[in-house]
């Protein structure tokens, strides 16, 4: 399809089509502590070979809390790990986790082309499947980098052969964020689209949605606001959370840079030291399990206009422009 003749009409699924959220979804974004947004200005691709890598230490300390606690989990998984330690990768797939692609170098899509962000994907999802002996389904965005500027990017998704995305956070942020989309799962190419897109958890407040899904959230946040949010979703939307973090979020030794901005700081070193036990917490007040099969659909029943909560504003039409 050509640039002129894609829409973005999404196609919100009822909450009647999905199993009830007595598990919520456990996630883990398979990156190093050099890949991450808020150090790109201090740790280029040109460097990381040289750094030290703690993404292979630190990934075997979540798989073992996970083992510990009888938690299947989804990672998605840099391409870029997956080269470096295949053995990780394949100890994901023998412990019955699932496996998904978080592009190849954490690149943001809109960084990209079109054909960029095809190559990027494809091989990524290429040495994933190769690795861990699984077909690879579900996809994460770097920086949850699929806004309205980059909605061309679930096409691309689809002829590569995803099943889902969990790409969109519905919050307003200054490094990502589509406030404008649905709270919601949604099938982002209309009702007959093969993929679904499953959005970060939002609590709506006063007319504003606002981050609940894990993150820096959960480490700068009290716990029981996390404890509170989990409750929320799963009472007012009738669905699972989907919770969110980083195997470097463990890691309060990790190596850090001589010069970043105050801002940067905050986000990604605050309470690292706090974060396994607060993980812990979070594992043992609710039953956790991997993206895949806790966001399973009964079905493709048609939902009539006007009876579903899409967080759209009245009369919004950001998600039925023209994106070029």
């Amino acid at each position: 399809m050509t640039d002129e003749g894609f829409r973005f009409q999404p196609f919100v699924i009822p909450q009647t089509e999905f199993q009830q959220p007595s598990v919520n979804a456990m996630s883990v974004d398979v990156e190093d502590y050099f890949h991450v947004e808020a150090l790109k200005d201090n740790y280029n691709i040109d460097m990381w070979s040289g750094l030290e890598h703690r993404v292979e230490k630190n990934t075997h300390q979540v798989l073992d809390l996970f083992s510990e606690t009888n938690v299947k989990a989804t990672f998605f998984t840099l391409g870029w790990v997956a080269q470096q330690y295949p053995a990780l990768i394949r100890r994901m797939a023998d412990e019955g986790h699932e496996i998904g692609s978080h592009g190849l170098e954490h690149k943001r899509i809109h960084t990209q082309s079109r054909s960029e962000f095809q190559a990027d994907i494809r091989k990524s999802k290429n040495l994933l499947e190769d690795t861990g002996g699984q077909a690879v389904k579900g996809y994460r965005a770097a920086t949850f980098s699929i806004t309205e500027e980059t909605l061309w990017a679930y096409e691309i998704l689809t002829d590569e052969g995803y099943a889902y995305s969990s790409s969109i956070y519905p919050v307003k942020h200054d490094l990502y964020g589509m406030p404008s989309a649905p709270r919601q799962p949604f099938r982002p190419l209309g009702p007959h689209g093969a993929l679904v897109e499953y959005p970060l958890p939002t609590i709506r407040i006063a007319g504003r949605n606002w981050p609940g899904g894990g993150g820096g959230y959960f480490r700068l946040l009290p716990y029981a606001y996390a404890k509170w949010a989990v409750r929320r979703v799963n009472n007012e939307l009738n669905l699972p959370f989907m919770f969110y973090f980083h195997p470097w979020e463990v890691d309060p030794d990790q190596p850090r840079p001589d010069t970043m901005s105050a801002k940067s700081q905050i986000r990604h070193y605050s309470n690292l030291d706090k974060m396994e036990q607060r993980l812990r917490r979070l594992l043992s007040d609710f039953s956790w399990g991997r993206v895949d099969q806790v966001f399973t659909l009964h079905g493709d029943t048609e939902v009539l206009p006007g009876k579903v909560d899409t967080g759209f504003p009245s009369g919004n039409t950001a998600m039925q422009k023209l994106r070029v």
